[in-house]
Parts: structure tokens; sequence; C-alpha cells
């Protein structure tokens, strides 16, 4: 049950063989940077919850949005809820008093090795963390657990 790449590391700092075999994994999915980062979140204390973001027809033929912002087409155009919404312990320190503390955590998940072109949907997401941000919240974009 243990990664290859993990083995290869070992093997290669343990044993010491210069020509331990390079293994290379494939970069990981949007699906599955958000469940690493899920599951290191957990570790640090957090609470992280999936915002489904959608609309559709419901079986007797309503019309219904759900995910946070999304209250219409047009605003979910300008702003798009990231895909982990959540809460984060912080403990108040001296330093605090008197700053805006957030604990509102959005967290926008990217295949690994993702990086940030701007393109609509990118700066619809980018609004949502300014927005979240800017009322004391921590909003960012993750492509690895490691940016937890």
């Amino acid at each position: 049950g243990v990664p290859a790449a993990a083995l290869a590391d070992l093997r290669a700092r343990v044993v010491g063989l210069d020509d331990a075999p390079k293994v290379t994994c494939p970069a990981l999915s949007e699906a599955g940077v958000q469940s690493r980062v899920r599951l290191r979140a957990a570790k640090l204390g957090m609470r992280l919850w999936r915002n489904n973001v959608g609309a559709g027809y419901t079986e007797d033929g309503m019309f219904m949005r759900w995910g946070l912002a999304n209250d219409s087409a047009q605003v979910n155009a300008v702003v798009k809820s990231a895909d982990l919404i959540g809460i984060a312990p912080r403990i108040i320190q001296p330093g605090d008093v008197g700053r805006l503390i957030g604990q509102f955590v959005s967290f926008e998940c990217k295949h690994e090795g993702w990086r940030y072109t701007g393109t609509e949907r990118e700066v619809a997401q980018t609004n949502w963390a300014n927005l979240v941000m800017a009322l004391g919240g921590d909003a960012r974009f993750l492509s690895s657990d490691q940016q937890v």
C-alpha cells in the first residue's frame, strides 16, 4: 500500500542507491487535490465542506439554484464561490486586538501544477476570494494540500 515514489525515495535515502529508479507520479486531478486538501485541513483542526454550485430543474419542473453566491446567472458570472467552504480555529493573540479576525475559509481546488491564466471563470473565482479576504476570511486557490 506504499506509493512507488515513497519506496524509491526511501531506498535512495536508506540504502544509498544513487541509481535508484526514478519514479514519476502523474499530476493529481482537481478531485485528488481536493481530497488531500480536506484531509490535511482536518489534521490542522479545520472543518471543510464541499460547496456544490449549480442550477437545474427538479423532478416536478421547478428551476432551482444551489451553492453560495449563486443567486442568479448574472451574479454567478461575476462571483463564483469556491469548492470548499469551512471554519479554521484561530486563537486570538495580543497582537490581534483591533484587527478583523476571519475564521471563514474558502479554498478553490485546482489540478496539481495549475497556474492562473485569467479565464473568465478564474476572474470570477478571484472576485469571490477577494470578497472573503476583504471581510477577514481566508480564501485561496490550491493546487496541493501543502498549500493549506
